[in-house]
């Protein structure tokens, strides 16, 4: 099967791989050779480079890890007839489709797999046994310049976007950090400075970006970032080591006159779940406004996940309300079911509708706005929320992640302490009994 005839049905998503008549002889056809990988895709006139590596020990269950600074993300490869492969980006509707070429290569497309979903297609080409980035080694440019440290980045699209703070460290040419802004982080960046030039990219499974810049005579630097198939932004920035983001547990709030949330959704299979249901009643609910589409979700997952299976048993619930890309049950069931099973979620989820802001906002109106997918809110014993977060930075930030746990767990430690409502306790014991 070619690349052309994959197009066809690569947008059936799930639908696609359960329907497809697979080769009785699973080794037909050409293979991707094991071993280290550069790929690059383009968009436009501008090149994204990522590395991969492709393991085929398991002949039945090959993997492809992308490779981003010292972050690795596995994904399954599923081999189509003849020459073709198919890689899901996991929780992400969105993969892989490719050829293995005659000369070894790989050529192919990163596809969205929403139904109906009418974006552009990014091709991408990958070459093996190629481990550096942008540049070969011995082809460097020497620079003068070191661009380690915090800065401050002002980004730019049609108006003026939220400012961002951008944490690199640089070792000789090699160039890696992370950039943050009030709704998450950039996840790892790789690249390299060449002269008075520098570039860094980034795959891991959501759209594809790199971040192009110039360093300036007075020690700034300007650039742009090219994200996936969306618009080019501009951005400038100046190196600060007291740069700082807005407050995140300031700027998402309660209305006035709201001191509790209140909402009723579906899980997913169609059944009506409330905070006022006797499973929450006396508990500390922790609720996780999400998307699967959403990389920083993703990312908070994996820390919810395993801390909720740790503390469960503490009276603390947990509910993570999911707003996809269609706004459709049985859609949200395959992806929100496809996360929860890839993280062994074990609170439960809920479906809030298509994903959009606004539309969030509507379904949660005791919320000031609804400002970035994910916003923690933490509501304690009685029913009252006690702490909002907007955003989520993960591990790559350093003492952000750091002070983001230690912070976590001394405030979920001091809610659970507190005592269980009398009226629960009267009315519910038997669910909040191993609450202390």
């Amino acid at each position: 099967m070619k690349i052309n005839q994959i197009k066809s049905v690569a947008l059936a998503g799930a639908t696609f791989l359960s329907s497809f008549a697979f080769a009785d002889d699973h080794s037909a056809g050409k293979s991707p050779k094991q071993g280290i990988w550069r790929g690059e895709f383009v968009i436009s006139e501008t090149r994204i480079p990522f590395n991969f590596e492709y393991n085929n020990k398991d002949k039945e269950h090959p993997v492809l890890t992308l490779l981003n600074g010292t972050r690795r993300d596995d994904f399954k490869v599923t081999k189509l007839s003849g020459d073709s492969i198919f890689v899901k980006m996991n929780t992400y509707d969105a993969a892989l489709v490719a050829n293995v070429e005659s000369d070894g290569k790989i050529t192919g497309e990163y596809r969205s797999l929403v139904p109906g979903f009418r974006g552009s297609a990014l091709p991408f080409s990958a070459e093996h046994g190629k481990d550096y980035r942008f540049v070969e080694k011995g082809k460097e440019q020497p620079t003068k310049h070191n661009l380690s440290g915090k800065w401050d980045l002002a980004v730019y699209s049609k108006a003026k976007m939220p400012d961002n703070i951008a944490i690199l460290k640089q070792e000789g040419n090699k160039l890696t950090g992370v950039v943050m802004s009030t709704v998450g982080d950039s996840r790892e960046l790789e690249g390299v400075v060449q002269g008075d030039e520098f570039v860094l990219s980034h795959f891991s499974g959501p759209n594809p970006r790199v971040y192009k810049g110039k360093i300036n005579e007075d020690g700034s630097i300007t650039g742009v970032i090219s994200s996936g198939i969306y618009d080019n932004t501009k951005f400038e920035g100046n190196k600060n080591a007291q740069a700082a983001l807005p407050d995140p547990y300031k700027l998402t709030f309660l209305k006035e006159g709201y001191s509790k949330l209140d909402f009723t959704l579906p899980d997913l299979d169609g059944k009506n779940v409330s905070l006022s249901n006797d499973k929450y009643k006396g508990k500390v609910v922790i609720v996780e406004i999400i998307g699967t589409w959403c990389p920083n979700c993703t990312d908070q997952t994996t820390f919810l996940a395993p801390w909720y299976k740790a503390n469960k048993e503490r009276g603390v619930e947990a509910i993570a309300i999911g707003f996809e890309q269609k706004d459709d049950l049985a859609y949200a069931k395959y992806t929100l079911g496809t996360l929860k099973k890839k993280y062994g979620i074990e609170y439960d989820i809920l479906f809030g509708g298509i994903a959009d802001k606004k539309v969030a906002s509507e379904k949660l109106p005791a919320l000031n706005r609804m400002m970035a997918f994910p916003t923690t809110i933490i509501i304690d014993r009685k029913g009252d929320v006690r702490q909002i977060h907007t955003g989520y930075t993960g591990e790559i930030t350093g003492d952000y992640f750091t002070e983001y746990v230690k912070k976590w767990n001394k405030d979920l430690d001091a809610l659970i302490a507190e005592p269980v409502p009398a009226s629960f306790a009267a009315s519910n014991s038997k669910s909040v009994k191993n609450s202390k």
